[in-house]
């Protein structure tokens, strides 16, 4: 189940669309008139093409790609509309060899264009419309080059027919980190294979899958890139430095002169730190981190489960420690 899927409710006759994955093995559904309840996952389940197209009436001669192409950019205003769900997916070949697909799993119709940055050289690649829930493969792979894979450039506009706002086009750079790569084993969307994913119009997830920064200088043999996708169980992580299992954001642990802080960036230097201190504890292999934010007002606490909850590399997460600390700590489980 992946953000964009259309879905049923097991214990209603309410259909919707996957807006988000909340803690709790909760799902967020966008119903109709974009209203959204939260549901068990356990009580939705995934609304198949198939099936969809088997509870439709039989239609004359001729009508067929008619209705099929109306459908497929028309938006139903009966029915909620799917405003996410742009991926990139490395399919793997074999062990020595993936493709590359864009995937449009909303509701959109998508004009794209895909480039690769190769040390500053650009080069296109494809270009094409994706209509809903379809993919399009541009390129192949060799496992043995991932530290000079080309840095993915891909730009798309927003097209609905009739009545629309319009929506401002997208573009996302893409790079692919070899110490996070073969953690990103899944189901693919619309695919329905497993590969390595990266939604790229979800702001929180794509930011820490994605990087352009320069290469480091760390190197990672074919074979050890291979093992890893092929038995990620069995690896063995870099080197990175860890962080404890208990981090503190308070001001006065992250500055040597907490009061010198500008109240502007007081917030920014304490999720600058969660988000470094998660990012080091999935690097470096952690089961769990707990952070310290306090109780306070709230609002560092609903940041923090608000960017939880929409990252690929967090199992649950929870309050932790009431006894001691009530609402001011969060106690994280890493997949």
């Amino acid at each position: 189940m992946n953000i964009g899927d259309k879905v049923r409710l097991l214990r209603g006759t309410e259909e919707g669309i996957v807006y988000a994955f909340l803690p709790g093995n909760i799902v967020e559904i966008e119903i109709e008139e974009g209203f959204r309840i939260p549901v068990l996952r356990s009580e939705v389940v995934t609304v198949s093409p198939m099936e969809s197209q088997r509870m439709k009436p039989s239609e004359p001669v001729g009508g067929k790609a008619l209705r099929q192409q109306e459908e497929s950019l028309a938006f139903r205003t009966s029915a909620p509309f799917a405003e996410k769900g742009i991926y990139m997916a490395f399919m793997p070949i074999n062990d020595r060899e993936l493709t590359v697909h864009l995937i449009n799993n909303s509701d959109w119709g998508l004009p794209f264009t895909i480039y690769q940055d190769t040390n500053g050289k650009q080069s296109g690649l494809a270009s094409g419309v994706l209509s809903p829930r379809t993919t399009h493969r541009f390129t192949d792979l060799q496992i043995k080059d991932i530290e000079e894979w080309p840095i993915f450039e891909i730009q798309a506009l927003y097209f609905r027919q009739g009545s629309s706002a319009v929506k401002p086009p997208f573009q996302k750079r893409l790079r692919c980190r070899v110490q996070s790569f073969y953690k990103r084993k899944q189901q693919v969307p619309v695919l329905a294979k497993e590969g390595y994913v990266y939604q790229l119009d979800d702001e929180s997830t794509a930011s820490a899958a994605a990087s352009e920064e320069p290469k480091t200088s760390a190197s990672v043999s074919a074979a050890e890139i291979r093992e890893r996708m092929l038995s990620p169980e069995k690896t063995t992580s870099h080197k990175v430095e860890a962080p404890q299992s208990v981090v503190d954001l308070h001001l006065e642990k992250l500055s040597p002169t907490p009061d010198a802080v500008l109240d502007a960036d007081k917030l920014n230097l304490q999720l600058d730190t969660f988000e470094r201190q998660l990012e080091n504890a999935i690097a470096s292999g952690r089961d769990e981190i707990t952070f310290i934010h306090g109780a306070g007002n709230g609002v560092l606490r609903q940041e923090i489960h608000r960017r939880l909850s929409k990252h690929q590399n967090v199992q649950f997460f929870e309050d932790a420690q009431k006894e001691k600390f009530g609402f001011g700590a969060t106690f994280v489980k890493i997949k």
